[in-house]
């Protein structure tokens, strides 16, 4: 799977409002057949950082991904609402979902 994880900084004042400015880009992401997640987290730290944790099946879902409809519309409205370039970590891993923590294993609570 295609593994990417990127750093949004946001412009103070549209700090808040980032979950509602890219409302419409996240769903059409999650709607790709090769989407496997896209997720947004805030930072606890910083309050104008958000962090983005997405995954892709494979090169060809990238790549569907980064040549969409909705991917070159929000190249072009989501920057004004940044403070820098986003950062980006992309990489290519063997595995197809999330794996356990085995070091903080919870016992089954059922």
């Amino acid at each position: 799977m295609i593994f990417i994880t990127a750093r949004f900084r946001v412009l103070p004042e549209y700090a808040d409002s980032w979950p509602d400015i890219t409302r419409e880009f996240t769903q059409a992401t999650r709607d790709e057949p090769g989407c496997l997640w896209f997720d947004w987290s805030r930072s606890v730290d910083d309050p104008t950082e958000y962090v983005l944790v997405e995954a892709f099946r494979d090169d060809e879902a990238g790549t569907a991904h980064v040549t969409s409809d909705h991917f070159t519309k929000a190249r072009g409205t989501l920057p004004p609402h940044l403070a820098r370039t986003p950062e980006i970590v992309n990489a290519t891993i063997p595995q197809e979902g999330w794996s356990q923590l085995g070091e903080m294993a919870v016992p089954d609570r059922d």
